[in-house]
């Protein structure tokens, strides 16, 4: 079935705003991401995923990231679980931190992997398996940043699962195809992007750039939203967020946690998922550019992803 109104079909993935909801049935996240260099990153993507409407976020850290991301904001859930390398033997570690993670899996609906978690090999080596763990319990996963060298290394690791998004930029996108065997030379953005979805097995990509490519290898989105002209850091960490929170919505639309008609195919959660997840956060980046202009920085985009969020899914109920 092919998409002709994304924004409308993405619709259908939000959950209503209803007293027969409890807390968690709106979406519950976790990001696997945050290093001892690099906190703001996990920070915002876990916070987009409430900005956005999740009702919980967990942070899945290394050690020394813990307490400066649990100071930024009391609304997660941190836990600095993750070592780095050297502590004990690599394979003994790995192991014991995977468990301690996959114990969490059962409270959360998405998980998205990637944000500031650097590239220390123990660290990776543990995302890895973290995503094996997600992927046996059919979890939807987000990667981004640091996480897609895990795919560029071993693309294997999310071949054939369509409950996946990537995220790459330019180079990102590049690297990727290098490592599918993907020509650059081989024609435009949309046709490359679809390539690589195919190439692995109809995972959804999304190319960004000045539009983003949207594509799950069979059908193409190409988001027009216009963006801000301040390319400050961080945004795509506020992207990885918001696909986190449509990603948890679409297991609850998937499960009938809330009423509806259920006209979307299974395969095209992910393809709505990422079509919203990058027009809301496109908006957020122009309207704080328009506030805020060569000012802008990542903090002052979050703030925008609530009114962008409104424009695109409940002008007509407000």
């Amino acid at each position: 079935m092919l998409v002709n109104q994304p924004l409308l079909a993405a619709k259908n993935l939000i959950p209503p705003l209803s007293p027969k909801l409890h807390k968690g049935q709106a979406g519950r996240v976790a990001v696997v991401g945050g290093s001892e260099d690099y906190t703001g990153a996990p920070y915002f993507s876990a916070i987009s995923t409430l900005y956005t409407g999740a009702d919980l976020c967990h942070v899945i850290c290394e050690q020394n990231a813990g307490g400066p991301i649990k100071s930024y904001s009391p609304d997660l859930m941190v836990h600095p679980y993750l070592r780095l390398s050297g502590a004990k033997s690599g394979d003994t570690l790995a192991n014991e931190i995977v468990e301690r993670v996959a114990e969490l899996l059962p409270r959360i609906h998405a998980l998205v992997v990637g944000p500031g978690l650097s590239r220390d090999p123990l660290l990776l080596k543990c995302s890895g398996m973290i995503i094996e763990k997600a992927k046996e319990r059919d979890m939807p996963i987000v990667i981004d940043a640091d996480g897609l060298l895990l795919i560029q290394k071993n693309p294997a690791l999310i071949a054939g699962y369509q409950n996946a998004i990537l995220t790459p930029n330019v180079n990102e996108f590049r690297r990727l195809c290098d490592a599918t065997g993907v020509k650059m030379d081989d024609g435009a953005n949309h046709q490359l992007a679809r390539q690589l979805s195919q190439a692995l097995g109809g995972v959804t990509i999304i190319q960004k750039g000045a539009q983003d490519v949207i594509t799950n290898g069979e059908e193409v989105l190409v988001c027009e939203e216009a963006g801000g002209l301040k390319r400050c850091g961080g945004q795509g960490d506020i992207l990885s967020g918001v696909l986190g929170a449509f990603m948890a919505w679409g297991v609850g639309y998937r499960r009938k946690i809330w009423s509806h008609e259920g006209a979307l195919e299974a395969q095209q959660i992910s393809l709505l998922a990422a079509y919203a997840g990058c027009s809301v956060t496109r908006r957020a980046s122009k309207l704080a550019f328009q506030r805020y202009g060569r000012a802008t920085v990542t903090e002052r985009v979050l703030d925008f992803i609530q009114p962008s969020f409104t424009d695109l899914f409940e002008v007509q109920e407000a």
